[in-house]
């Protein structure tokens, strides 16, 4: 007979986690039927789901600190290389272990009661090349404040590698002009200094005293600490930033899409293809886990992979076609 007392997922210190998940195995065997086997990979789901919790300072499946934790915790099982079905199987555990806590009453949220299972087997993430980066400054007006503004959003977003809620969180504490690097408020709760290229910190001083002053101006209310403002003179949200971006593509006349987190990507994929090792590139992102990081490994192969297939004479089809 299937035994509960002999599966422990969850640590001894978090007593009322181990009540819930002792109860829902009580329920997949007892009301589902459920075999050993596939209980156990429904417990070994929800462990790694707690671990990674854990790991990240998100609290515990009972209390979770982000409503986006599903979002995270596919990218993660993504950069972990993950397959399409391990990564669906977790999903749809987790999903199943909500739903019965909802019916229970003992939480309100089902974090994964929305999310879509994966089709492809890897989804690399999307970067910009080059020529696209330096269209999107050619496109800026640094003779406006919003257009120092801009200015300096990008550079930090691409030369830095930014989360946009990183950057929308900044003051100008936290910038080290002597030292080229900021300070920046990651996920987890986590601070870190990441380094300031020329431009960069060019950018910043130009915002600072050409811009920023201007645009705290048009604020009547209060004076607000964030680095970034908006037209009004108010801090600049993270949606606020994706508009920014698409206005500077817009002004561009591109076509081309683009979003905080590919400007992430791009920053990631640039170093790597330069020569950065993978730990230096993980300690800039703010990764917990180097295998988050490796997914840039990946890119960056399938960049070089490209450029060999487009430009290689052996491989331009055209080129021996009879």
């Amino acid at each position: 007979m299937y035994k509960a007392s002999k599966r422990k997922v969850v640590p001894k210190e978090n007593p009322k986690v181990n009540e819930s998940i002792e109860l829902y195995e009580a329920y997949l065997q007892v009301e589902r039927g459920y075999s050993d086997y596939t209980i156990g990979n429904y417990l070994r789901d929800i462990k790694d789901f707690q671990d990674y919790l854990s790991s990240e300072e998100m609290g515990d499946i009972l209390s979770v600190r982000s409503k986006n934790i599903s979002r995270y915790y596919v990218a993660y099982m993504t950069g972990k290389n993950y397959s399409t079905r391990t990564i669906n199987r977790h999903i749809s555990s987790l999903r199943s272990f909500y739903r019965f806590l909802q019916r229970k009453g003992i939480v309100v949220d089902n974090f994964f009661s929305e999310v879509e299972t994966l089709k492809n087997d890897k989804n690399l993430p999307h970067f910009l090349y080059e020529n696209e980066i330096k269209t999107m400054f050619n496109a800026i007006d640094t003779t406006t404040a919003l257009g120092r503004r801009d200015k300096a959003i990008l550079e930090l977003l691409y030369g830095s590698g930014l989360r946009v809620s990183e950057l929308c969180s900044l003051t100008e504490k936290d910038i080290d002009f002597s030292n080229d690097t900021i300070k920046v408020f990651g996920k987890g709760h986590k601070d870190r200094y990441v380094p300031i290229s020329s431009k960069a910190k060019e950018a910043l001083k130009n915002y600072l005293a050409l811009g920023r002053n201007e645009l705290l101006m048009r604020n009547e209310k209060n004076n607000p600490e964030q680095l970034f403002l908006n037209f009004h003179g108010g801090p600049l949200t993270t949606r606020g930033v994706r508009v920014v971006l698409n206005d500077i593509v817009n002004k561009a006349a591109d076509t081309f899409k683009v979003s905080p987190h590919m400007l992430r990507h791009t920053f990631a994929t640039s170093l790597l293809d330069g020569g950065a090792d993978l730990r230096s590139v993980q300690e800039m992102l703010g990764h917990v886990n180097l295998s988050t990081t490796q997914i840039y490994t990946h890119v960056s192969k399938e960049k070089i992979k490209e450029a060999y297939m487009n430009n290689h004479p052996r491989q331009r089809k055209e080129d021996f076609d009879e």
